[in-house]
């Protein structure tokens, strides 16, 4: 899963995205301060 987190002065907002080519086409459309992360959980290893 992709996470972008971003920031403004009153708010936080998150979008989830499910592959990292969906999430790096957002992330150059918003504006502002943010950050892409890429979540891994362990169970997806297991």
């Amino acid at each position: 899963m992709w996470v972008i987190t971003l920031y403004s002065k009153l708010n936080i907002t998150m979008y989830e995205y499910n592959t990292e080519k969906e999430a790096k086409e957002a992330f150059k459309d918003l504006e502002g301060y943010k950050i892409l992360s890429h979540i891994v959980y362990f169970n997806d290893f297991v």
